[in-house]
Formats: C-alpha cells, sequence, structure tokens
C-alpha cells in the first residue's frame, strides 16, 4: 500500500469540488478591494473557499475603543422598526451596549 500525498497539481486537476463564489461574496470582495486598494487574484471568483480566505485575509479589523460596545447604525434601525410597529419603545440601556439591542430585538421581533 502506497502513502498518497496530494498535492497542489493534483487538486487543481480534480475540480469537481470547487464551488464558485456567492453574489454577496463577490459584492463584498469588490467593496473590500476598492476600499483598500487591494487587487483580487485572478480566477478567485471560481473558488469560493479561495475567495472567503482572501476576504478574511483583507477585512477591516472590528472597531475598538470607546465606542466598540455600541450597537451600529443598522441595527438602532431595525430596533426603532420593530419598536413603532409593536407601539413599543427600545430601552435606554440598549443604545449602549450591542449585545443588549441584539437581545431585545431577538425577543421583539
Amino acid at each position: 500500500m502506497t502513502n498518497t500525498v496530494e498535492t497542489k497539481e493534483h487538486l487543481q486537476s480534480n475540480d469537481y469540488h470547487v464551488v464558485p463564489a456567492t453574489a454577496k461574496q463577490l459584492s463584498y470582495a469588490r467593496q473590500i478591494a476598492s476600499a483598500y486598494k487591494k487587487v483580487l487574484p485572478e480566477d478567485i471568483e471560481q473558488d469560493r473557499y479561495a475567495l472567503s480566505r482572501w476576504i478574511d485575509d483583507n477585512k477591516p479589523e472590528p472597531l475598538t475603543g470607546r465606542f466598540a460596545n455600541y450597537p451600529s447604525s443598522k441595527q438602532v434601525g431595525f430596533a426603532e422598526r420593530i419598536a413603532r410597529m409593536k407601539r413599543n419603545m427600545v430601552p435606554h440601556e440598549c443604545f449602549r451596549d450591542k449585545t443588549a439591542m441584539s437581545r431585545w430585538i431577538d425577543t421583539n421581533r
């Protein structure tokens, strides 16, 4: 019995397992590339997993500092729409803690 080691050439020749990237993935990768003056590798849209690794390596760092724990504007807007529909108010502490805001949204959907 021989020990088989898969080489890069072998993996590239068996492309039955390669799945193309999704439209959302491509859109996000293009946003990153244009915002940070990066170049997408050729033919990366043909491999969802390679594009995912590229996105992970090139996406912006998460916020740090004083406002890192605050909810995003989209999260606040969504919570306010829910509150209007339910004729309710979003608790004030939710505006200072994104985890609390997320919990409030989940319980009031």
